[in-house]
């Protein structure tokens, strides 16, 4: 059985490399010095070497955490959102390697609601790097880039993991 490779353009984007990962292919996206996004695309994505400078250290500090996950990045993010979830992003960022925080425990921080936290960790377009997967509901794993589907709770449980 011969297996199917998507291209970057059938996966929904044009990015900036593509990066097999053990738990999914990242599709980087740059805007000029600064990491404007991570999407986590199926397996079957062809990987693609980086277009640019910045997205091959991108890729070098992706490696490094894969390595380590107490790796702390050091990238200049392109974050675009709200004030409300600039603030849950920062809470996320503030969880160490290996720990959680509930959606409660992070809308107690922000002084707001889990359900708006968990949307707020849905709207994250930097996951791994802002780790939204440390963010977990009060009685199992939760839900992971708006949805509660195999695959994506496959990957917060792989990063979890890893951690560990």
């Amino acid at each position: 059985m011969v297996a199917h490779t998507v291209t970057a353009q059938q996966a929904g984007g044009d990015f900036d490399a593509l990066y097999r990962a053990p738990f999914a292919v990242l599709g980087i996206r740059t805007q000029g010095e600064s990491l404007a996004g991570v999407d986590y695309l199926p397996l079957d994505v062809a990987p693609a070497e980086p277009k640019n400078r910045f997205a091959r250290e991108v890729i070098r500090q992706i490696e490094s955490y894969l390595t380590d996950p107490c790796f702390h990045f050091d990238l200049p993010l392109r974050i675009e959102g709200s004030h409300f979830r600039r603030r849950v992003w920062q809470v996320m960022c503030s969880i160490p390697p290996g720990q959680t925080l509930t959606y409660g425990e992070v809308a107690r921080r922000v002084d707001s609601a889990a359900r708006a936290v968990g949307g707020a960790c849905g709207d994250n377009k930097i996951p791994l790097v802002i780790p939204c997967h440390r963010v977990v509901a009060r009685n199992g794993i939760g839900g992971f880039m708006h949805t509660s589907g195999d695959r994506e709770t496959g990957i917060k449980r792989w990063l979890l993991a890893h951690e560990r």
